[in-house]
């Protein structure tokens, strides 16, 4: 090398030095300078430079766009470029597959860099993908770019289950300085950007934001983003840049984007005009890019009517588990909303919006310059209004089709049928006030036939609803047909079980879980096989024309499933995030851990009825062993609170009902066995032994919850609490349990204790025995039964299934799982259950839902 090479090299490399403000002083030309004259030997400044430096040293390339290899022009709903690092950009599974998999972009080039770095096109088709979740995401591979701060207002916890927001003051922020403030659509956008890019740790951070902030503002957007639907944000919001990121790219305005054509050959060449260049036709043969399936379909046929498709984006499985969370959320605190919601209805102006109105801005901050702005109807929240109801059950939110599956779910929290009729016909209602779609009716007609099971209402109850006319369109709501067949299958049922013999002598209580024998069984179950062979032969004249509409309902078999459930993403791979679970309608291979469901927007998400007809029930089993029963099972809803003040051994129970001639009721239980677990079990109440206090609120939560009033035309339901937000999968250990009948529940001293005082906790109400059209005489009875556990932010919900058991007279049947304990019990650091002082608040309590059916 010449002098003249070496004094330039060292030139060079002292710029380079002096160019980095992220290396310590002790790089300095003084610094250096001073260790050679102390005689000091010299420093292996190479093992100097600390992991931290070199993560600064890299980080600032990206801040200062020093030294890049690459420069990306982004075409979105933003138009920028970007100057990267292939090496660092490397980390992206998209930019791998883009560099690195054979395509023009990775041939080494034999021109200079000297004009500056390589160009190249990229096209994001996705609408969803913002400009600040671009840039948050490309900083994260350099390892940097601000933190998220989630505002309080979006968290549900203990205190405020349905967040901060919804029931009281505002809470006021102020997003620390340098942070990102996370709101719902930023959250999506960076799940969205990261799925795209395969950047597997930002996706997971993401989703796991996502499912801590679901709460009333956040459902709608959550579940309509699950589904395939754009993210709703004003337009200049998209083209907002990141915190601290605002330099890293440069604009490409209409004013710009003309001049630079004008005079740049180069970027000309690089332009799309040339589609062999184009890197979004590249990425075709990859399988990288994101695909609309209504582009194909607009393609191939274009609607009759003139309307515009609206496009489709859905991210797999993590779309999946977003929409199971909001579906599961929803069953928990639907009724509730919808006492507020009309509440709203009523009052000078019907909610319109399915999220609040910005409140206050969240940030103040300049914003960086961005593209002119588009006419736009949305509104992207940043801080809840407490002020303004959130939408789910009027227009805006959920659509007809979702209202219809949810109220006929088995999931839905409410209390009986004829609270799930009140809530249906109010929530019609709410929705005909808001003007008459004759689309929408459509489907209230089938909500009112199919998702109401009228044959488990009394006779007094059918003939009111066949007399509850609509006050806007002047019709009933139910057709008599309906209601006249609902009547004669409850009075065959009736007939079935008062005209078995009763056995001679009462069965013992097994010890294990043996199939019942035929003698406990009234013969009502039918198998796949069965149904087939009593349908006619096609093209036959004679049999019924209505058969294979005829309704039928699954026997339980054993499983454990749990929807709704993230669970642990951290540090997940993108195959990881995309793994499949099994699915729903498997029993669980392990019946002490449960196993998590499989769900898609055709089941919507886990909470469609298994109601089947005649040829559905063909068609989904295979084998024709399945068994169907024609009597629809009976439902209900439990809740208990205060469950952590409850002893060992002692039962907090619900409400006591009536179905197909016995008493049920359900209890839960504290169980110190390999470590604290709850029982919650099903009970065959004794027609003899008084009937047990049912749990209830303290009488102090009622003065301090004035604001829950409800409307008399509602559900009369209790709302409950939530646990942190942050929602952890266990691997519980669920154990099925049976209870001897030798131990009445009334002989435990739990209920006069409870009852005693009106500040002792758990607290209960007095007892209310039901109505009891009949009796079944039979001492053992066979029954299958489902208890589905909502957790405490009601964000997924642990569904327990039982295979027909056998119910002697104060016999119950059920499970201990220490993931009941883990949501609703409070363990101290010594494993202990910690003592409550006060009562929880009337919102904090175990909400659970039960189908019980007799074979």
């Amino acid at each position: 090398m010449t002098p003249l090479a070496t004094s330039a090299a060292e030139g060079f490399s002292a710029r380079a030095l002096h160019a980095s403000p992220s290396l310590p002083d002790l790089y300095s030309s003084h610094n250096i300078h001073r260790l050679r004259r102390s005689g000091s030997p010299p420093m292996n400044t190479a093992a100097a430079f600390s992991s931290v430096d070199l993560q600064q040293h890299i980080y600032n390339s990206l801040l200062e766009s020093r030294t890049a290899d690459i420069s990306l022009h982004v075409h979105g709903t933003w138009e920028a470029i970007y100057k990267l690092h292939r090496v660092v950009l490397i980390q992206s599974g998209f930019f791998s597959s883009l560099f690195t998999a054979g395509f023009l972009e990775s041939s080494p080039k034999l021109r200079s860099h000297l004009g500056g770095p390589e160009e190249i096109d990229v096209t994001f088709d996705d609408r969803n993908i913002t400009r600040a979740a671009f840039e948050i995401c490309i900083a994260r591979l350099y390892g940097g770019g601000p933190p998220l701060y989630i505002p309080p207002s979006l968290i549900p916890n203990t205190s405020h289950p349905l967040t901060p927001s919804f029931s009281g003051p505002p809470l006021p922020f102020d997003t620390p300085k340098g942070h990102q403030t996370a709101t719902p659509q930023l959250l999506l956008s960076l799940l969205a950007t990261a799925v795209y890019l395969s950047i597997p740790s930002m996706a997971s951070l993401a989703i796991n934001c996502i499912m801590n902030t679901i709460g009333p503002y956040t459902v709608i957007p959550y579940l309509n983003f699950s589904i395939g639907k754009a993210i709703e944000a004003y337009p200049d919001h998209k083209n907002e840049a990141a915190v601290g990121l605002e330099n890293i790219g440069q604009l490409i305005t209409s004013e710009s984007r003309s001049s630079s054509t004008s005079s740049s050959p180069l970027r000309a060449s690089s332009t799309k005009q040339d589609p062999a260049d184009d890197l979004s036709d590249k990425l075709l043969d990859l399988d990288v890019q994101k695909e609309d399936p209504a582009e194909f379909d607009e393609a191939q046929s274009e609607p009759d009517d003139g309307s515009v498709r609206e496009p489709h984006f859905h991210y797999g499985l993590l779309s999946d588990k977003i929409g199971e969370a909001a579906a599961c959320w929803i069953a928990r605190w639907g009724a509730d909303i919808l006492i507020y919601e009309e509440k709203a209805s009523r009052g000078p102006e019907l909610p319109v919006t399915p999220v609040p109105i910005p409140a206050q801005n969240v940030s103040s901050r300049k914003r960086a310059d961005t593209m002119p702005a588009k006419p736009s109807t949305f509104s992207e929240p940043t801080v809840p209004d407490p002020h303004v109801t959130p939408v789910i059950w009027a227009r805006g939110g959920l659509n007809s089709k979702w209202v219809r599956h949810i109220l006929g779910s088995d999931l839905l929290f409410v209390r009986g049928e004829k609270e799930r009729y009140d809530m249906a016909c109010t929530i019609v209602e709410l929705r005909r006030r808001q003007g008459i779609d004759e689309e929408e009716e459509k489907d209230w007609e089938m909500l009112f036939r199919e998702s109401i099971y009228y044959a488990n209402l009394l006779v007094d109850d059918i003939i009111a609803i066949s007399q509850h006319i609509s006050p806007t369109t002047g019709r009933p709501y139910a057709p008599l047909s309906v209601l006249q067949e609902a009547h004669w299958n409850q009075s065959l049922l009736r007939c079935q079980i008062t005209a078995k013999p009763s056995p001679t002598s009462t069965p013992s209580s097994p010890s294990v879980s043996p199939p019942p024998s035929r003698e406990k069984e009234l013969g009502l179950s039918i198998t796949t096989a069965e149904i087939l062979s009593q349908l006619p032969v096609s093209n036959s004249s004679t049999g019924p024309v209505d058969d294979k509409d005829k309704p039928y309902y699954p026997v339980g078999h054993d499983s454990s499933v749990r929807i709704g459930d993230s669970g642990s993403v951290e540090g997940a791979s993108m195959d990881q995030l995309f793994e499949s679970p099994p699915p729903l309608s498997s029993p669980s291979t392990d019946s002490k851990a449960p196993v998590r469901a499989t769900t898609t927007e055709a089941d919507f998400f886990g909470l469609k009825s298994d109601r089947q007809t005649a040829s559905g029930c063909i068609a989904s089993d295979a084998t024709g062993k399945a068994r169907w029963s024609p009597h629809p099972p009976f439902r209900f809803a439990v809740e208990f609170w205060d469950i952590d003040a409850l002893k060992e051994k002692s039962r907090l129970h619900s409400q006591t009902i009536w179905y197909a001639g016995s008493l049920f009721n359900v209890y839960v239980q504290v169980i110190r066995k390999k470590g604290i677990q709850l029982g919650i079990y099903l009970h065959r109440q004794s027609n003899i032994d008084p009937i047990p206090a049912a749990s209830a609120p303290s009488s102090q939560n009622h003065t301090e919850h004035t604001h829950n009033n409800r409307v008399p035309s509602l559900p009369s339901l209790s709302t409950s609490r939530s646990s942190p937000s942050m929602a952890m999968h266990y691997s519980p250990s669920i154990h099925r349990s049976t209870t001897p009948g030798s131990s009445p529940p009334t002989s435990s001293s739990l209920t006069t204790s409870f009852t005693s005082s009106p500040s002792a906790i758990p607290a209960t109400s007095p007892p209310v025995a039901p109505v009891q059209p009949y009796r079944d005489p039979r001492p053992a009875v066979s029954a299958y039964f489902t208890i589905s556990c909502a957790s405490s932010t009601g964000s997924s919900i642990t569904r327990f299934t039982s295979v027909p058991d056998v119910f002697s007279v104060s016999q119950s049947w059920g499970w201990k799982s220490s993931s009941l304990r883990t949501e609703h019990l409070e363990v101290g650091p010594d494993g202990q259950l910690a003592k409550p002082t006060i009562p929880a608040q009337k919102m904090s309590s175990l909400r659970a839902t039960i189908v019980l059916g007799i074979v």
